[in-house]
């Protein structure tokens, strides 16, 4: 753990019994953290497991608070800790560098995010898939809309999983609902999120990336249920771009990390200005299966968002304001 993390003090006494940790970075949101939580003390599992949270603000952190409670009321066994340095990818990083760090004898580690709820068979369903041989095991984030949201937005791409059947797939994109191997993180260089994508996005989908080159194994497990409450401010027509822009500066991102040559670099040109009209036949099909002009954009704007980014014009979604 970097000394920069603020660590807990009290040693964990049976650290050695539990075979998965369960992960939750978070940011000023003690009430969603608390039923984040709550479904994970309601696990239905003989899997020994426990839970780490890093609060990601350092000046008021309540969510280190919430957990602590939990642990000290015994309904779960834990750890919490806080990560001053801002950003996404920060907290991440510390809450996997501390469970691995913790929990030696841990093999699996999973992550949930702080505005999400697990089904109570979550848990067993992903770590048998891990059992199974799975080196990492993605699952849904299901969203769940207020009532008075427009069907517009309730079919738009950005809101839903990109797999929606159990078996092996080539990768998944989002720590939302996955679970590592401890192998994972032993056969990659540290930090184990690239730290450039700390505001923008998308670590997790790079980190993925380089798992892939490395060999390892990718499985999806459609029963492993998790539930994200879409809130208000998601359901605006400027969210939805704006998400859908920094999907293209996030897939821009890592192209051009992966592009070191001259040739490749031509290559990842060529391939902008090549999307522009695949992108538009993407748009008119989903427009013509949708029938929604609002989900068709999302290709649109995926292009306009790896043009953006190649001239160095990068959004920053995840930049907290104080």
């Amino acid at each position: 753990m970097t000394q920069s993390t603020r660590l807990p003090l009290d040693p964990i006494a049976d650290a050695a019994r539990f075979e998965a940790v369960v992960c939750i970075p978070t940011f000023r949101r003690p009430e969603m953290l608390r039923t984040t939580l709550e479904s994970i003390e309601a696990q239905a599992t003989q899997v020994a497991f426990a839970v780490v949270v890093v609060d990601n603000d350092a000046a008021a952190p309540v969510g280190l608070d919430v957990a602590q409670s939990f642990f000290r009321d015994g309904r779960l066994s834990g750890v919490a800790a806080v990560e001053p340095r801002q950003g996404n990818v920060h907290a991440i990083n510390a809450a996997f560098r501390l469970a691995r760090e913790r929990f030696p004898a841990a093999k699996y580690f999973l992550m949930i995010d702080d505005d999400e709820r697990a089904e109570p068979q979550w848990l067993d369903e992903m770590v048998a898939s891990a059992r199974e041989g799975a080196d990492i095991v993605g699952g849904p984030v299901t969203p769940i809309f207020p009532e008075e949201a427009k069907s517009a937005f309730r079919d738009h791409p950005v809101f839903w999983p990109a797999f929606g059947e159990t078996g092996p797939v080539p990768i998944i994109y989002g720590t939302g609902n996955c679970l590592l191997r401890r192998e994972v993180f032993d056969g990659l260089a540290e930090p184990a999120l690239d730290t450039r994508f700390n505001f923008l996005g998308g670590g997790d989908t790079e980190f993925f990336t380089r798992c892939r080159r490395a060999g390892f194994t990718f499985f999806w497990r459609q029963e492993a249920q998790i539930y994200e409450q879409v809130t208000p401010g998601r359901l605006a027509l400027g969210w939805v771009l704006k998400r859908s822009l920094a999907t293209g500066a996030i897939n821009y991102s890592i192209d051009r990390l992966a592009a070191r040559s001259l040739r490749q670099r031509l290559l990842l040109i060529a391939k902008n200005f090549a999307l522009a009209p695949v992108s538009l036949q993407r748009a008119l099909r989903m427009l013509r299966d949708s029938k929604h002009p609002l989900a068709a954009t999302h290709p649109i704007g995926i292009a306009i968002g790896r043009l953006l980014a190649s001239v160095g014009a990068m959004p920053q979604p995840y930049r907290y304001s104080s």
